[in-house]
């Protein structure tokens, strides 16, 4: 589990200075493309990080498949896949906004066993291998230890259609009188990684892919956290997408408040 931790660590570390230079020196860099919205958008950044990354598990995991936002891959949950985000947060990313990452992670049948998520803009480096711990830049990180949903801080995130934000406004405003407060940075890694280093006391958002969470759900259970993971596949079987990831002080009431408000249907 270390040597792969090693091994994320080092080729999203490569890939995030690509990000940041390719931002900085290239208008190319910033050329877009969209997806699923008008607002779901891809840049040429983004592309460039993933094809690093896959040519440098090539050379350093020949042989291991990949999976990847931008060029897909292979579906199957069998054996030991690596995951990857290229630019987690490609919206900040485009206008200059300095809070995005790339997030990578090793999978053995679908499940996390090492990761790293890596913030270009500054080079602070989250990981984590099963077992063993989640660091940043080297120091280990521990959740909070809080005990009141209405004194914590949580954190979320929206879909890019405007029909679904809608839909998801409503059911902020149901937990905004329950909590302190909520933020919203547009990063689902990141927001993983600030709850495992106590700086959220929880995390919720449905709609989520593998490559949002795979790395950055990783750290956060390391750090202490507990984990709702989206989909029949884990957790409860619920079958609905949303992800919570919380402090043990609050998770139970953090998840049922937000079942009650239907928040995995929207």
């Amino acid at each position: 589990m270390e040597t792969l931790r090693e091994v994320a660590v080092r080729i999203a570390g490569e890939a995030a200075d690509l990000a940041r230079t390719v931002r900085a020196e290239s208008v190319t860099g910033r050329a877009v493309d969209t997806k699923s919205t008008e607002t779901d958008v891809v840049t040429q950044g983004d592309r460039a990080v993933e094809r690093l990354v896959r040519e440098r598990l090539a050379a350093l995991r020949p042989g291991e498949s990949v999976l990847g936002e931008e060029e897909g891959g292979a579906a199957a949950l069998e054996g030991l896949r690596w995951v990857v985000d290229p630019i987690d947060g490609t919206v900040n990313y485009l206008y200059g906004y300095p809070w995005y990452s790339v997030s990578l992670a090793a999978q053995i049948d679908g499940r996390s066993v090492a990761g790293a998520v890596v913030e270009p803009a500054t080079g602070r480096t989250w990981s984590a291998a099963a077992g063993r711990g989640a660091l940043v830049d080297g120091q280990p990180l521990r959740v909070t230890g809080a005990q009141r949903l209405d004194l914590a801080l949580i954190g979320t995130g929206f879909a890019y259609a405007a029909e679904r934000r809608s839909a998801q406004a409503a059911v902020v405003a149901r937990l905004l009188g329950q909590v302190r407060d909520l933020r919203r940075s547009g990063v689902a890694s990141l927001d993983l990684c600030a709850v495992a280093a106590g700086w959220l006391d929880g995390f919720y958002e449905v709609g989520l892919n593998r490559w949002d969470w795979a790395a950055g759900a990783l750290v956060a259970a390391e750090a202490g956290a507990a984990l709702r993971l989206p989909g029949p596949d884990f957790a409860d079987g619920l079958g609905d997408g949303m992800l919570v990831c919380a402090a043990p002080g609050v998770n139970r009431e953090l998840t049922e408040v937000l079942q009650a408000a239907d928040a995995g249907g929207v």
